[in-house]
């Protein structure tokens, strides 16, 4: 396996306090989310200025910064625009022209469900223009964990992303350990490299949703379990102990950690991302 560089990728969205952010802890940041309209244009992002300031905070720290587009949501736009040439044109355009206007590193594609078929076409023809119009920018995805609609991402995107965010949570299996592996079997078993392959770690629970951060705060034990009673049902979540070891199993097998999202973490003794940094370190 190629030497690169392990990476630990946080997404944020704009809930987040740029002032907060660890960067020493991370080596990339997605900005989550940066709406696509079905004719290719954008809705303008609310808070730019917190986006200019996490990338003008983020270089300072030689953290990298990229803007994620779409979002659980969004595959009906995606799916619209993408069938054109003429309004896949203009998003490639307008996306390429708002990374470059506000200093971005490059840009995460979050179509997370484009189907087999037409529509998997479609994703290789936007993702061929986008890499074609931002040669020197990083292009990524997020994908889902395995199963039919990871068909629709064709392996022949593989070359022209830099990486691959695998969203190893959600669904009937959220947050386990088969699911982290089953993931990971999947996607490099159609071909994406290790050196490309990033597995997901939820910072939430299902099915309520709880944030990490609000279960540690009603209970400090809950950091070092999987699960608890929230609101009269048992919530599936990863504490301490999983995170390091799906850490590990990435260090070994893949090359870097993402999470959504690092507002939903607690701080100090009890955070996610400090426990992920000490795997990383070797502490």
């Amino acid at each position: 396996m190629p030497e690169t560089p392990f990476r630990v990728i946080a997404y944020v969205t704009g809930a987040v306090v740029p002032e907060v952010i660890p960067y020493d802890q991370l080596t990339h940041l997605n900005y989550a989310f940066l709406i696509p309209n079905a004719d290719g244009t954008f809705v303008p992002l609310t808070n730019l200025w917190k986006l200019q300031k996490i990338v003008a905070d983020a270089h300072a720290a030689g953290v990298q910064v990229l803007i994620s587009v779409g979002g659980w949501g969004w595959d009906e736009q995606f799916e619209t625009l993408a069938a054109d040439p003429a309004t896949r044109a203009a998003f490639v355009q307008n996306l390429t022209d708002f990374v470059t206007e506000n200093d971005l590193d490059g840009a995460d594609i979050d179509w997370e469900y484009p189907d087999p078929g037409p529509s998997s076409q479609n994703f290789l023809a936007l993702i061929q223009e986008l890499r074609q119009a931002m040669p020197d920018k990083l292009l990524t995805t997020a994908v889902v964990s395995y199963g039919a609609t990871g068909e629709g991402v064709p392996a022949e995107t593989f070359t022209l992303f830099d990486f691959v965010n695998i969203m190893t949570y959600d669904g009937p299996d959220h947050a386990t350990m088969t699911q982290f592996e089953t993931g990971l079997e999947y996607w490099q078993g159609r071909g994406l490299p290790p050196e490309k392959t990033v597995m997901g770690l939820p910072f939430y629970g299902r099915p309520s949703e709880a944030l990490y951060r609000q279960i540690v705060a009603a209970n400090p034990e809950a950091a070092y379990e999987d699960s608890i009673e929230w609101n009269g049902e048992v919530n599936r979540y990863n504490g301490i102990p999983t995170v390091q070891a799906k850490t590990r199993l990435a260090l070994d097998r893949a090359s870097g950690i993402m999470f959504w999202t690092l507002e939903h973490d607690a701080e100090g003794e009890l955070s996610l991302l400090g426990a992920i940094d000490a795997v990383v370190n070797g502490e």
